[in-house]
């Protein structure tokens, strides 16, 4: 499998491929993920299809340019990547932001998706399909509480990478999660800047733009676009709150074709790395109906 930066306009991707005569599945990670995070998931697909897995740009190996970070924008980075790499057709298994902005995909190039596992863009932040549907007023002094939240927070620094990963060890093995994909995923999550300790590749500027954009994203406006079928994946947490479900119920009606599946125990984002097996058999099971 190849991984390099391919250049779209001005806007450097890092991609880990594999392109034959195979059905193309496009794997879209999480916000503050990279492509490492289907370490557990991309073995299980490689025999049977061709693989896209792109850092975002803001994340991981990816260019981070300065702005840029609402999902369409990020759309649309992933659909060049595609006409780059000459595919007119493809699967999308997209977790959380990744769900997000193969949302916005499906909806402005619906020819272009024969199928999408969606874990993740099950509810807006706010208003009538939101967690928090208040007044204008309440609504606008919510972003205002959450903006100074986003503005207060600074990038952390470690001597070493090391330390990071050590950390982070420490508290999933406490939740008896740590394993070897987490390890992978959590080794690439970091870059080295000037003064030799390391911060995040997913720099708070770039979480920012993202997060306060995000906040005015209407999905059923994209899912009223959508084509093609649709599996939801809720996590554990999701599906037992009523409020979600009955979004999510909301949003499904307003396709053609869905499913939906829940996996026992599951931790939004994290899922694909916690239960991989589990995970890369549903979506396996999916894809391998709508492929076309």
């Amino acid at each position: 499998m190849i991984e390099e930066i391919i250049q779209i306009d001005d806007i450097g991707l890092n991609v880990r491929y594999t392109l034959n005569d195979k059905s193309v599945v496009l794997f879209l990670h999480f916000s503050g993920g990279n492509l490492n995070m289907w370490e557990g998931i991309l073995p299980q697909f490689e025999n049977k299809y061709s693989i896209i897995a792109p850092d975002f740009r803001g994340h991981g190996k990816s260019d981070k340019p300065l702005t840029g970070y609402h999902i369409d924008n990020m759309a649309n980075d992933i659909y060049l990547l595609l006409k780059k790499l000459n595919v007119a057709r493809c699967h999308i298994v997209g977790s959380s932001m990744g769900a997000e902005i193969g949302l916005s995909l499906a909806a402005s190039h619906p020819e272009l998706v024969l199928s999408f596992i969606c874990e993740g863009a099950l509810y807006n932040e706010f208003g009538e399909y939101g967690l928090f549907n208040g007044t204008e007023n309440e609504i606008q002094h919510k972003k205002e509480i959450m903006r100074t939240e986003l503005a207060e927070r600074e990038d952390p620094v470690f001597k070493t990478k090391e330390e990071y990963i050590e950390e982070k060890r420490k508290s999933l093995s406490q939740q008896g999660l740590w394993n070897e994909y987490f390890s992978a995923f959590f080794e690439h999550n970091l870059q080295q800047i000037q003064n030799g300790n390391f911060t995040y590749c997913y720099l708070n500027y770039v979480r920012t733009e993202y997060v306060e954009n995000y906040w005015d994203v209407k999905f059923e406006q994209y899912y009223k676009k959508v084509k093609c079928p649709i599996l939801f994946l809720p996590s554990e947490e999701e599906w037992k709150d009523e409020k979600i479900r009955s979004i999510l119920s909301a949003f499904a009606s307003l396709l053609d074709t869905y499913e939906i599946e829940h996996i026992e125990n599951s931790i939004h984002a994290y899922v694909w790395m916690q239960l991989p097996l589990t995970a890369g058999k549903v979506a396996k099971e999916f894809i391998s109906k709508h492929d076309k």
